[in-house]
């Protein structure tokens, strides 16, 4: 089959495209950013790319008319706590638009689990999408999730972040709210399941772990995986923003995605059936199972996707195209050069960095600056890095953004997301003459901007030559590295 996956840059289409290539289907991925798609070059052979934006009118003939399938993967709840409603809705009624003049007979919806009598603007929102796309010429199969756990996803890593760095919590009434988790891999499953399955077009079916658990009880289930003990105790005077405040300084979630989210955690998320798993003979894991199964790939350093590299996790979203040229003229620079015995050795090194690698000189002043950006409002430090040892343009590290990550040339580009009074870029580069050239840019903002300049000027002469150095002679890491992201 031809089938066109939108979102195919997000946390759930990173892991359907591996499915559906080996599945022998032809894929045509839609992203708005073509560069921002992170995959090896034996993927990016099989695949093919369009740079399509949902959120403006497009153009039909930008996709093919022999296609036979559609996933609709796409969301805005993490860019807006105002009007992302709006953004999704719009999305549905483009997509609508750009499909009717294809032959595609099946979309498939990944929506939320909607069955409480009353509905948070997420849930509202993810509905009403599903009443915009059933009025599509296709026939629609939505499937209703709710907290869906696996390396990488949002949930998880926000359940990890709190019951490691907080044994003892307290917490909002919302930690009582139940729910129904379901690992990624099932989630996957049913995705890949009812592709071109005629008994679940113009339908809708929830999916669900065999759980129903409260946030509390996922919290201690997750302690208890991990080995140790947590103690949680609720109080009924901490706000929705008190709770989104809570959740951003202790997670590494955004503000924006921590509001929203703290929005839908006051409503029950529970199936009402298991139809689908009928149907298509599949038995869902159980919470555990989940979180061994997360775990596993954790360690093996086998996260495929993780949502903290998309660009809602933190403050760029252009594209990414616009900022690889790193300005020349009206900025500030810091360049260090060192020649190198071993380029290879060094080119690993460079690839290395951030995450739990640290960022080879200085981590505790680093961390101070991450702690700094997290109170003004930045993205901080905690989102590291997907992989231990491998970097794709448009990937988080730390507080940058990849822009180019380019090994046969020998040369990374990173793009500050900090809070910044003016733009900043940090490059490495190996030149043919095995000199290591490491150059900071930063384009000021005004007179504020040349002020924070000069006020760090003294700690760059430590902090970049001290990183040089230290990335031309560390040696070869042995012991086990792991990524941050789950």
């Amino acid at each position: 089959m031809k089938i066109l996956l939108t979102g195919a840059n997000g946390y759930i289409g990173m892991r359907l495209i591996p499915q559906l290539l080996g599945a022998g289907h032809e894929v045509i991925c839609a992203v708005r950013d073509e560069s921002r798609l992170s995959v090896d070059e034996e993927t990016r052979k099989k695949i093919e790319v369009i740079e399509i934006d949902f959120l403006n009118e497009v153009k039909y003939k930008l996709l093919p008319k022999d296609l036979d399938a559609a996933y609709f993967l796409i969301h805005s709840m993490s860019s807006s706590t105002t009007d992302f409603d709006e953004k999704e809705a719009a999305m549905a009624v483009n997509f609508n638009s750009l499909v009717k003049n294809t032959n595609i007979e099946q979309v498939i919806y990944l929506s939320g689990i909607a069955n409480d009598e009353t509905l948070s603007k997420h849930l509202s929102s993810r509905k009403n999408v599903e009443d915009i796309l059933a009025r599509g010429t296709f026939k629609l199969t939505v499937l209703r999730a709710g907290i869906i756990v696996g390396s990488g996803s949002s949930s998880f890593e926000i359940i990890r972040d709190l019951c490691e760095k907080l044994p003892l919590m307290i917490t909002p009434k919302w930690v009582l709210t139940k729910t129904q988790p379901i690992a990624i891999r099932d989630v996957i499953a049913f995705l890949i399941g009812v592709l071109g399955k005629k008994e679940t077009y113009d339908d809708c079916f929830d999916i669900a772990g065999p759980d129903v658990l409260t946030y509390k009880d996922m919290l201690h289930q997750y302690a208890r995986a991990r080995g140790f003990k947590n103690w949680i105790f609720t109080v009924p005077i901490m706000t929705p923003k008190l709770s989104s405040y809570w959740l951003y300084f202790v997670t590494s979630t955004s503000y924006k995605l921590a509001l929203n989210l703290v929005d839908s955690m006051k409503i029950e998320v529970v199936a009402k059936d298991n139809r689908l798993s009928k149907i298509l003979d599949i038995t869902p894991h159980t919470y555990m199972e989940a979180i061994d199964m997360a775990f596993k790939k954790i360690e093996q350093n086998l996260v495929v996707s993780s949502w903290k590299d998309s660009m809602i996790s933190g403050r760029f979203n252009q594209n990414l195209e616009k900022y690889i040229q790193v300005p020349r003229y009206g900025v500030l620079k810091d360049n260090q050069t060192l020649s190198i015995k071993n380029p290879e050795q060094v080119l690993e090194n460079i690839w290395k960095i951030g995450g739990n690698n640290g960022w080879y000189y200085g981590n505790n002043l680093w961390k101070i600056r991450g702690f700094m950006d997290k109170l003004t409002g930045g993205v901080g430090l905690r989102r590291g890095r997907t992989h231990p040892d491998k970097l794709y343009p448009g990937d988080s590290l730390d507080f940058w953004r990849v822009l180019l990550a380019d090994k046969k040339k020998k040369r990374l580009l990173l793009f500050a997301e900090m809070k910044l009074p003016g733009e900043a870029w940090l490059e490495f580069k190996i030149d043919e003459h095995n000199v290591l050239h490491q150059t900071a840019t930063f384009r000021p903002r005004g007179l504020k901007g040349r002020l924070y300049w000069y006020s760090i000027v003294p700690f760059h002469y430590f902090i970049f030559r001290g990183m040089i150095k230290n990335i031309a002679t560390t040696s070869p890491i042995n012991k086990k590295t792991t990524s941050n992201a789950v």
